[in-house]
């Protein structure tokens, strides 16, 4: 009896973000996701690239050691390959990835490799129980693991989404790296911060607990998307699976989606070969289960490549009737896609946060972004603090808008902000502050306390404002 991977992925785009910058890769013997960032600055190139490069290793047959070398250079070659692209086009400097991989190495006692730079993550469910085993790069992490907050503050921390190590062509990655026993039976999960940020543990491990693989990461990403999705979410499922030795089984070509699928953002590296996969991803969410299955297509499933042989082959005769099912596909679609911005905009009234309205810090409901010409947030309140009369430090933090639990949290965050903009006031030559002298910004001991505990008060003056919830 031998062991082998048996994958499924898929990617959105979300339901606040204009554009996919995550990528993900299932084959029978990798698994990649890489969260790209930047925005502008092309982070879809950045985990494209990353794709493309992780696909290139085989590590089928390599010791511990070669396997753990060979993962370790491809994240070196990814970060130079980003360098190139940043050199030919500069106006994309500060493009950036997450990258994190599974590699089965199989052997006797069975091992996969564990490769992580960022703050997707890896996940492993065994016996009923979940585990992370990657552990984040981020701001946050630092403070759970030096005491300062718990797991459940690092949540809502307003610099949650900081992070500590990054491929950006620039600084060394540096990358976590290990081996681990593989079992039968053991599910895997890699993940983009899309879900491990706004879907809890408890219901990860609950859903990545149903039938197969293409079940999961279709419940997985639904689950983020009930969550208001504010961000891109990339899953890849992959199960450990027993097969009789002398099995007829045929490797299937790997899936990719999300931003390396998509053929625009492919003719964008011209010099990076992707890989042959199943089925290129040019819609912004895509499922494809990667079947181990022998050429009889057990269980009564057809193996993937057979499925996509017999759809080449179709006759003109059944053209009308996919017609048919289109179009009653797109309207079932339509009918989702309005209850999701219902949804989303009902969750985002009971959101808070503080940020720039008009160069005045103001108190917003809601979240940042938009769904199309919907906007997601309206000004509560707007204080009388300038932008231009705030600490360095203060001012990038209301510019990155500072998340609240609640609006007497956020009035708590603006008494704090007009404590530090009077402090200015009356010792301009504050460090941090804007009139101080050769200084280019704050410390970073002056942080904002998002906390109910913060100290209150009269000095900070707000006003309603006029607009609607949204």
């Amino acid at each position: 009896m031998s062991l082998m991977l048996r994958s499924a992925a898929r990617s959105d785009i979300g339901l606040v973000r204009s554009g996919n910058e995550d990528s993900g890769y299932a084959g029978d013997q990798l698994l990649v996701v890489a969260d790209g960032m930047g925005g502008h600055a092309a982070g879809e190139l950045a985990s494209a690239a990353a794709i493309a490069t992780m696909s290139e290793v085989e590590p089928g047959g390599l010791s511990d050691v070669e396997a753990l070398e060979r993962l370790s250079e491809a994240v070196v070659v990814t970060s130079e390959r980003i360098a190139d692209v940043v050199s030919a086009n500069p106006e994309l400097a500060g493009m950036g990835t997450t990258l994190t991989a599974l590699a089965w190495l199989g052997g006797d006692p069975p091992r996969v490799a564990v490769l992580h730079v960022g703050d997707s993550r890896a996940y492993l469910l065994r016996e009923g129980e979940m585990r992370q085993v990657t552990r984040d790069h981020t701001y946050v992490q630092t403070l759970i693991d030096s005491g300062r907050i718990t797991p459940e503050e690092a949540t809502r921390h307003p610099r949650r989404n900081l992070l500590m190590r990054a491929i950006d062509g620039v600084h060394p990655a540096e990358p976590d790296v290990s081996v681990r026993e593989a079992r039968a039976g053991d599910r895997y999960l890699v993940c983009s911060d899309g879900l491990c940020g706004y879907v809890s543990d408890v219901d990860i491990a609950r859903l990545l607990a149903v039938a197969d693989p293409t079940a999961a990461v279709t419940a997985l990403v639904d689950a983020a998307l009930e969550a208001g999705a504010p961000d891109n979410v990339t899953c890849v499922v992959a199960d450990v699976v027993a097969v009789e030795p002398g099995s007829d089984v045929e490797p299937e070509a790997p899936v990719v989606v999300g931003a390396a699928g998509e053929p625009r953002n492919r003719e964008r590296l011209p010099e990076l070969t992707f890989p042959a996969d199943a089925q290129i991803d040019s819609r912004p969410a895509q499922v494809v289960k990667v079947s181990t299955q022998s050429s009889t297509g057990e269980a009564g499933v057809a193996p993937i490549g057979r499925v996509y042989r017999e759809e080449q082959g179709a006759s003109r005769q059944g053209i009308s009737r996919r017609w048919f099912w289109a179009v009653g596909a797109v309207v079932a679609i339509v009918a989702v896609l309005i209850g999701l911005i219902a949804i989303t905009m009902t969750w985002a009234r009971g959101q808070w946060y503080v940020g720039n309205d008009g160069g005045y810090v103001a108190i917003f409901n809601g979240v940042p972004g938009s769904i199309g010409p919907i906007s997601l947030s309206s000004v509560e309140e707007r204080s009388t603090i300038t932008m231009d009369s705030l600490p360095d430090f203060e001012a990038m933090q209301v510019e990155g808008t500072i998340a609240t639990d609640s609006l007497a949290d956020a009035q708590q965050v603006v008494q704090r902000l007009s404590e530090r903009a009077a402090q200015c006031a009356a010792v301009p030559t504050t460090p941090g502050c804007p009139d101080a002298p050769g200084d280019g910004g704050g410390d970073g001991d002056g942080g904002i306390d998002a906390s109910p505990s913060a100290s209150a008060s009269p000095s900070a003056t707000t006003s309603p404002s006029a607009s609607a919830s949204p």
